[in-house]
């Protein structure tokens, strides 16, 4: 049970068959490559075909479409918890599977399932999303990227940042303006597939943690849509995105409360083998009084995400409960992990050291999927202040 001391019981047998069957993947085919892919900036593809042959892909997608036909949303929150475990943060595959998967099943006719899922499974087809923009940050409704309709097809114009595979996306789900003077229901999805003329790669952002991942720039200039890759309803863009972030945001949390779970195990072993003034640091009362705090803030995220998973499986949890779920979380996991940096003294400061790799990955959680500041504001809003 580690740190957190109290037996969970969200999941069945068949999902404790499946958590084994992944860390094995993760062992065999992630764990010799991963430092290598941080020191590249970027996995490699070969990661994506072996995770699709072994059903890792997919797994809610029905079976005719080549996925594992079981939408038991467990069997996504397993394999969050695994890679967040494992600290292999260039693994993609959460946005493939939570984030574009729910788009590419709700909204796509019987010929896009056809021309999208087998590959989306087999990871021959590996999936982003292209919401936020140079200027607008969380404020989706700024957005200015602009699909104007021309006959059998859309002209796409604008530019994206901040995109999570977006080296690696061979299909790209684009929110862009198509009636700016409908406000919020000028907003469509259209998706954007590679090779397409204007669909170009910006730069490969560096940023300050979560190095294996591919996060870059992306621009459209002029690139010719086929109206057969509209997703949905044109002008219901943005109700989409609001029916799928509950989901996204739900999914933050889950890596949240594993990497907390995570990085205090490894921690107290630290505090249990380190000595200072003759005796281990985690027997020193300030010590012992962090360790209590942080086991106890642990164990109520972990309460937290595992009652709203539920929710979330009974199809009851709501846009701001989500939120509420996000931003608390993983707020809680950046003091947690500047905490466990702290017992560690200098040592803490080594990139060698697991403690603070985790520091550096931690930070973006209270940004991407909606900063804490918006989802305060969600959570506010629905309490009529």
């Amino acid at each position: 049970m580690g740190v957190v001391k109290f037996e969970r019981t969200l999941f069945e047998p068949e999902h404790d068959l499946f958590r084994e069957s992944y860390r094995a993947f993760l062992d065999r085919h992630v764990a010799p490559f991963h430092e290598q892919w941080e020191k590249d900036k970027i996995v490699d593809r070969s990661v994506w075909i072996e995770a699709g042959k072994q059903g890792f892909l997919g797994t809610q997608v029905p079976e005719e479409y080549g996925g594992g036909g079981n939408p038991d949303y467990r069997y996504n929150v397993i394999l969050t918890e695994e890679t967040t475990a494992g600290r292999y943060s260039g693994l993609g595959f959460g946005l493939h599977n939570d984030i574009i998967a729910p788009y590419l099943l709700k909204l796509t006719t019987e010929e896009q399932k056809q021309r999208w899922l087998p590959k989306f499974c087999t990871g021959e087809i590996i999936t982003a999303i292209a919401m936020t923009e140079p200027g607008t940050g969380s404020d989706l409704q700024g957005i200015k990227t602009r699909a104007v309709k021309q006959g059998d097809h859309y002209i796409l114009n604008g530019s994206k940042t901040f995109i999570t595979n977006g080296i690696n996306a061979d299909l790209v789900i684009v929110v862009a303006q198509t009636d700016p003077d409908k406000g919020a229901q000028g907003f469509s999805l259209l998706v954007v597939e590679r090779g397409m003329a204007g669909f170009e790669r910006g730069r490969h952002l560096d940023k300050i943690g979560l190095d294996a991942q591919d996060t870059a720039e992306l621009s459209f200039t002029d690139v010719v849509v086929p109206a057969e890759n509209l997703l949905g309803e044109e002008g219901l863009g943005f109700i989409y995105l609001m029916q799928n972030l509950p989901q996204e945001r739900l999914n933050i949390a889950v890596m949240a409360a594993t990497a907390m779970e995570t990085v205090l195990e490894q921690t107290l072993q630290y505090t249990k083998e380190r000595k200072a003034f003759g005796r281990p640091i985690g027997s020193q009362q300030n010590s012992r009084f962090l360790l209590a705090e942080l086991a106890t803030e642990a164990t109520a995220v972990r309460i937290m995400v595992d009652e709203f998973i539920r929710l979330h499986l009974d199809e009851k949890l709501s846009a701001e409960q989500a939120a509420m779920a996000k931003w608390w979380t993983t707020e809680a996991q950046v003091r947690l992990v500047d905490r466990c940096l702290q017992l560690h003294g200098g040592y803490g400061y080594m990139r060698e050291y697991p403690v603070a790799r985790a520091y550096l990955d931690a930070r973006v959680q209270t940004i991407y999927g909606g900063t804490t500041e918006i989802m305060k504001e969600i959570v506010g809003r629905s309490l009529g202040v």
